[in-house]
């Protein structure tokens, strides 16, 4: 599975933009925008569950806050 970059989400958002696709390119937009963004945030709650206490000072997170955030699945922002 290869990661998406920046370039690649902003192709995703605008065509899901686009009002101009037929109905069924749309709906294949969307779940794929859609796979995308909870892909992303899986992969970043699990390496958020990884990090120890001075990184997540870094970050300005507690430990409890990390731990709730890691906890929620993927598809709740």
């Amino acid at each position: 599975m290869t990661s998406f970059t920046r370039i690649d989400r902003t192709a995703l958002e605008g065509l899901s933009a686009r009002t101009t696709l037929p109905a069924l390119s749309l709906i294949a937009v969307q779940l794929a925008w859609a796979y995308v963004l909870w892909t992303q945030r899986r992969k970043t709650r699990a390496h958020l569950s990884q990090l120890d206490d001075h990184m997540l000072r870094d970050i300005g997170l507690t430990p409890r806050e990390a731990d709730m955030e890691a906890r929620k699945p993927f598809w709740r922002p």
